[in-house]
């Protein structure tokens, strides 16, 4: 689905937005006022300069001190592999973004992730996983590496991954993968100006409660982290 079709639909009320170098910038009008929209779209290859710009402007909104909700669009496939990005140490700027996500949430601002496209590796974590509510289409794909790759990274056999991911999602990727595990909180079919509005306002009545993370607990109730929490638990009491 076309990202301007996405926006129209998600957000039928003045909206505005300007797309430059596979990032989006905008902002849209609702029942809680003015949203900020912030994110990557085209399945952007995060490197320095889109990570240091999505935190740059989500330092803006938080500078602006008035707690005004964001929303994160995701469509990236990932970390960019260029050496010049790895020199320059690309994983501790994605650790900037993800703190600048943080300062955001503990500022009390509302936020949601939206994975248009692809949500892939430290592309996600850095910002989409990094907000209070992550959404997916149901059209999307989200993964840390495919099957092929994980083969050759943890020797397991592509056969044997492929089995197993047949019955656990920990090994799987995919868009229902990721919501039986609690990373994804729900899957958008149907398309309309209310789903964005609603899950906005229904985080104001307790914000404070995204500042625990459950996702461990909610992937567990889902069937789909069947040993997390009894491993962490035996890890903390031992």
């Amino acid at each position: 689905m076309q990202t301007n079709t996405v926006l129209d639909a998600l957000f039928p009320n003045e909206l505005q937005y300007d797309i430059r170098d596979s990032m989006i910038r905008g902002s849209a009008q609702t029942k809680l006022g003015t949203v900020k929209i912030i994110g990557t779209v085209d399945s952007a290859a995060m490197n320095q300069h889109i990570a240091l710009t999505l935190a740059t402007d989500i330092l803006d909104v938080i500078a602006e001190d008035n707690k005004t909700p964001v929303v994160f669009i995701v469509d990236t496939l990932g970390q960019d592999s260029s050496r010049a990005d790895e020199l320059l140490c690309l994983n501790g700027t994605f650790a900037h973004l993800a703190s600048c996500v943080d300062l955001l949430r503990r500022r009390g601002h509302p936020n949601l992730a939206i994975v248009l496209g692809e949500a892939v590796s430290g592309g996600f974590l850095s910002y989409g996983l990094m907000a209070n509510q992550a959404f997916a289409l149901a059209t999307s794909q989200i993964k840390v590496m495919d099957l092929q790759a994980m083969s050759r990274v943890t020797k397991i056999p592509c056969d044997k991954l492929k089995s197993l991911s047949q019955t656990s999602a920990i090994f799987a990727p995919g868009v229902e993968n990721y919501h039986a595990m609690g990373a994804v909180n729900g899957i958008w079919d149907d398309l309309n100006g209310q789903l964005v509005e609603d899950t906005l306002a229904d985080q104001l009545t307790h914000m404070d409660d995204f500042l625990t993370d459950e996702r461990r607990k909610v992937g567990e109730d889902r069937a789909g982290r069947t040993l997390c929490n009894n491993i962490v638990e035996a890890v903390l009491s031992a």
